[in-house]
């Protein structure tokens, strides 16, 4: 029996009521929903057990209050419940949620994600596309550099084991949550959703990066990694939403380690501010991984967000031997592979 019925006994009303009801019943009335409440209206949810009007009012409600840890994590734990992994894929050392999509600069950060498999870093990145106008997604950028963009668990086994990265879009893994993400533009504005996938790990990684737009989520996203007792993950403010060191403004990292929260202060890379592409591209990250582009700024996001990565994953002790490891990784990629 759904947990929420327990809430509100039989009364002719629509199961998922009390949710709303809980959230919107005034200043004084409504709070923020319990672990065990989100994680039952999330299921609901997934199931397809709510009407779009209560679905709705549901995300709106939530937008206004702003989302708890405990609910996030909720969220969280009801979508891990609800996918159909393979119990024979791969493990994966590191998950990188991609959602926000680039429009001031190009992606640099997968170039980032590229470095690390030469140190046994294999990376599952994952994300959704389209939602925002006037932006360039992983999923594309993924195809134009012709890596592994699976359709399904079948596809993404070899590309793990082979060549140590794939991207996974959402509506492969929760396809009912890729539905809810498409409501931005009817909407209007960003719903949880945006929030919850990036604590997803699909294939609980041991490691996991996680990036904001807005910096107060930074400690919303820490919290609701504490509450499901995630063992290593990286919080920062990346470049427009994306995990990607911003070169030209100090870097606060929020670390969750076993139980343990921390934060380290990474200072800028450039004093002066990096004006805005024209329009993000993939062909430049294929030109600088070549080397027959020059990009200071680019160089500095990829080696800047490599460093973040090494250090989570504990392949360094500090942050100055993150940034030379970084560097040597930069110096021996293969540059044929792109």
């Amino acid at each position: 029996m759904n947990e929420l019925i327990a809430i509100a006994p039989n009364t002719g009303e629509h199961p998922f009521a009390p949710v709303v009801r809980i959230l919107g019943k005034g200043k004084n009335g409504s709070r923020s929903l319990s672990f065990d409440e989100a994680k039952a209206a999330m299921t609901m949810i997934l199931r397809g057990e709510v009407e779009d009007v209560q679905l709705g009012a549901f995300l709106m409600l939530l937008r206004v209050k702003e989302e708890s840890p405990q609910e996030i994590a909720g969220f969280v734990a009801a979508v891990r419940e609800s996918m159909q992994v393979p119990s024979s894929m791969t493990k994966v050392v590191l998950d990188w949620p991609s959602y926000a999509g680039k429009r001031a600069q190009h992606p640099w950060f997968v170039l980032a994600a590229l470095l690390l498999q030469q140190q046994d870093i294999s990376v599952l990145m994952h994300g959704s596309a389209g939602h925002t106008a006037n932006r360039l997604y992983t999923e594309q950028v993924v195809r134009d550099l012709d890596l592994c963009c699976a359709e399904s668990w079948g596809e993404l086994q070899p590309a793990l084991t082979g060549q140590g990265f794939a991207y996974l879009p959402l509506e492969h893994f929760c396809a009912p949550l890729q539905r809810i993400i498409e409501l931005r533009n009817t909407l209007g504005l960003r719903s949880p959703v945006h929030t919850l996938t990036r604590l997803i790990n699909p294939l609980m990684a041991d490691y996991s990066m996680q990036s904001v737009f807005h910096p107060a989520y930074a400690s919303i996203h820490q919290s609701a990694a504490e509450i499901l007792a995630a063992s290593n993950t990286a919080v920062f403010k990346g470049e427009s939403g994306e995990i990607e060191r911003k070169p030209d403004a100090n870097t606060t990292l929020r670390l969750h380690r076993h139980g343990v929260n921390s934060e380290l202060q990474w200072p800028r890379l450039q004093s002066d501010r990096q004006a805005n592409v024209d329009k993000p591209s993939s062909d430049a990250l294929r030109a600088l991984w070549r080397g027959e582009s020059s990009d200071d700024y680019g160089l500095k996001a990829v080696v800047g967000t490599a460093a973040i990565a090494l250090l989570l994953c504990q392949r360094a002790n500090n942050v100055d031997d993150a940034y030379r490891l970084a560097e040597q990784l930069w110096a021996a990629r293969p540059t044929h592979r792109l």
